[in-house]
């Protein structure tokens, strides 16, 4: 996981050295990058299904072999639609079955309920470790031997990171569901589409995606363009990448000691406010470490937060399907967050309405968490 949300983390490295070689408006990047994120969000309930009924390591060992081709090819993309089809299509297809959704469903059915923030949690963290290591690596392949050969070489780690699955072994829990029948995987999810709360969830998820999007994507750009050096950017990304290891696992511990959408709501206004201070104070490189330091303490807590608030709710049993379902609204928002950052700098010169509208998606997402009703459903027992 560490691997699989690293690489998507450093993207944004990759945007002005590819764009320059092959002659791109950033637009066609970030669009790729935005289909990358909207087929990682389509595809996750399906990933999910697969994981819930035959188990996850076969996902996630399948899912890094495909992280892996897609590296390859979007290394030799030589058009925009070769672009949209390998760093788009196929890394997003990768990312559904790499990054949250697989590995938190597997970790909330193997581990009980009452130790299960502290595992979403402490997951988080170490895929936190992977994300921070890769910032440093991927610039250094960058400088001493370009960014062709940097991709390449990280296809090639995906690959034999495959077998690092073998371990998370959820099949007998998942089997022993579907063999004690009960509730059906379509009534689960009627049952959630028909909850007030589940849509909140959903549209508030929907703020986090784009905020994250954004940044990860363009903020090496935008500081390049405000006249900082690039190892400022690649700096941001690691202290991002840093913050994020102790604030996921912090996340998960307060999501067992207080109601989780009441942490959420707090999450993004944290963030609102930094992002508003960042895009309106003078730029300085003390201010941008420092809201790189911020933004990561808030970066990936949501999803632990997010996971386990969907299997209070809804139970576990089903839960892969369920979080990949919210996790559409995610994506939805990291889609047109990526995208319409290409867009409004191509058209305006400038990411400053990206900024005011990632302030206001964070101010309605904690308005949005507040009246969740966050109470598990009741349902008749079985005869």
């Amino acid at each position: 996981m560490g691997l699989a949300l690293g690489m998507r983390h450093v993207q944004g490295l990759f945007m002005l050295p590819m764009t320059s070689a092959r002659g791109w408006g950033r637009e066609e990047f970030a669009l790729a990058i935005a289909l990358q994120n909207l087929v990682w969000g389509v595809a996750q309930p399906f990933t999910g299904m697969i994981a819930d009924r035959w188990g996850s390591r076969r996902v996630l060992a399948g899912a890094c072999l495909l992280y892996a081709a897609g590296l390859y090819l979007m290394a030799h993309a030589a058009t925009g639609m070769e672009l949209a089809l390998a760093g788009g299509l196929l890394i997003g297809l990768a990312l559904s079955g790499t990054a949250f959704g697989t590995v938190y469903g597997a970790l909330s059915r193997i581990v009980p309920p009452s130790r299960r923030g502290w595992a979403l949690g402490l997951a988080g963290a170490v895929g936190g470790v992977g994300q921070f290591a890769m910032v440093p690596a991927t610039q250094g392949l960058i400088s001493a031997l370009g960014w062709l050969v940097a991709l390449v070489l990280i296809a090639f780690v995906l690959a034999f990171a495959a077998p690092l699955a073998y371990p998370l072994d959820d099949s007998a829990a998942a089997g022993n569901a579907q063999r004690q029948g009960g509730q059906s995987l379509r009534h689960a999810i009627a049952e959630a589409l028909t909850h007030r709360g589940f849509w909140l969830l959903n549209l508030g998820f929907f703020a986090c995606g784009f905020q994250l999007a954004f940044i990860a994507g363009h903020l090496p750009a935008y500081l390049a363009d405000r006249g900082l050096s690039a190892n400022t950017g690649v700096a941001a990304l690691a202290i991002v990448a840093l913050a994020n290891v102790g604030g996921i696992y912090v996340c998960g511990e307060l999501g067992n000691q207080y109601r989780r959408k009441h942490v959420l709501a707090y999450l993004y206004l944290v963030r609102s406010a930094a992002m508003l201070l960042f895009a309106t104070l003078p730029l300085s490189t003390p201010g941008v470490y420092a809201f790189a330091f911020v933004m990561g303490a808030t970066w990936l807590g949501t999803v632990p937060l997010t996971n386990g608030l969907v299997s209070q709710v809804f139970g576990v049993r089903y839960i892969s399907t369920l979080f990949g379902l919210v996790f559409v609204g995610h994506q939805l928002g990291g889609f047109l967050g990526v995208w319409l950052g290409g867009r409004v700098f191509d058209a305006t010169g400038s990411y400053q309405i990206m900024w005011l509208a990632s302030v206001a998606f964070g101010l309605i997402a904690a308005a949005l968490h507040w009246p969740i009703d966050d109470r598990a459903i009741a349902r008749a027992q079985p005869a």
